[in-house]
């Protein structure tokens, strides 16, 4: 099969498009032909060795989280899933979807949304899941209260300002001057462009901060935080991880952060989100398989708006 592998830790231009070996499964997984990936900071955070402590040395390696495709084979213990099936969801870390099959354990896909194509499908789920699990369990949003979301035209920030909006809470999104209409039809209530006003100088306060492109910290924001309001990042920084620590045990304000957890329930849940319209995927740009370099250079620019798709196979 073609596959996209990386031989060593670096830049771009190490992602090679070549023919691999196909993945065999076992009998927790999935063989699934890949319609779609797409880039998520991570993907190449990894390559460029970031994350080695927790990846290795050990290669090659195929990264890519994202998965939409149809299932070919299934292990003798998969129950929910069978040949022929349209499934998107997550691989096993640390990737595996920039190729034409992977191999995925049962537990981390779904049912493709009936009404996303392939390409729209797997924008999804790493997304989506870190904003819904960052909201909702991180964050026990509740109707009414007064959600800010930091990075809110971004691909987790665009999924937030929606599921925010679907919980029932009031959304405020700050993003620049150019996006600040996506972001209103997204649902956001309120919008802030950073580039004119710096929101932790609002004069609103908010009983959630999620800072969905890791920007800023409990200290810089505490002031428009209410007095028991939580901030969220995506980005476990030194200075956030000793906040949660200090505020863990403590009454007033909270600082955490979300390492999302792929799971088939939550993806079901947004599924039937995404089928009532409530939510849906934002592309900037989509790329072939073998275009994957220039699509991680893209993301790395901090420039795109929504996801970068990859399609892999039709």
């Amino acid at each position: 099969m073609k596959a996209v592998v990386i031989r060593r830790y670096g830049e771009a231009e190490v992602l090679q498009y070549e023919d691999v070996e196909q993945p065999k499964i076992d009998s927790t997984q999935l063989l699934v032909k890949v319609r779609a990936s797409s880039v998520n900071p991570i993907d190449w955070k990894i390559r460029q060795g970031m994350l080695s402590l927790i990846t290795g040395n050990k290669f090659p390696k195929i990264l890519g989280f994202d998965v939409a495709g149809d299932v070919v084979a299934v292990g003798s213990s998969v129950t929910r899933f069978k040949p022929g099936d349209a499934i998107y969801g997550s691989t096993s870390f640390p990737g595996g979807g920039y190729a034409e099959f992977v191999a995925v354990p049962e537990n981390l896909v779904a049912l493709k949304p009936t009404n996303l194509s392939y390409e729209e499908a797997a924008a999804v789920p790493l997304a989506a899941l870190t904003a819904l699990q960052a909201l909702r369990d991180e964050g026990n949003i509740q109707t009414g209260q007064a959600v800010l979301i930091n990075g809110a035209a971004g691909g987790v920030g665009s999924f937030a300002v929606q599921i925010a909006k679907a919980l029932g809470a009031e959304v405020t999104g700050v993003s620049s001057t150019k996006n600040l209409d996506l972001v209103k039809s997204l649902g956001a209530n309120r919008v802030i462009d950073y580039k004119q006003q710096d929101f932790t100088q609002d004069i609103a306060q908010y009983d959630i901060i999620f800072d969905a492109v890791g920007k800023r910290s409990l200290s810089q924001t505490k002031r428009v935080l209410k007095p028991n309001g939580i901030y969220i990042t995506t980005l476990p920084s030194p200075e956030v991880l000793l906040e949660g620590v200090l505020t863990a045990f403590l009454p007033g304000q909270k600082a955490k952060f979300i390492l999302q957890k792929p799971n088939t329930q939550d993806l079901i849940y947004l599924k039937e989100l995404i089928e009532a319209g409530k939510i849906r995927a934002v592309i900037d740009r989509t790329y072939l398989l073998q275009e994957l370099a220039a699509a991680h250079a893209y993301s790395e620019s901090e420039r795109a708006v929504g996801k970068i798709v990859i399609a892999v196979s039709s």
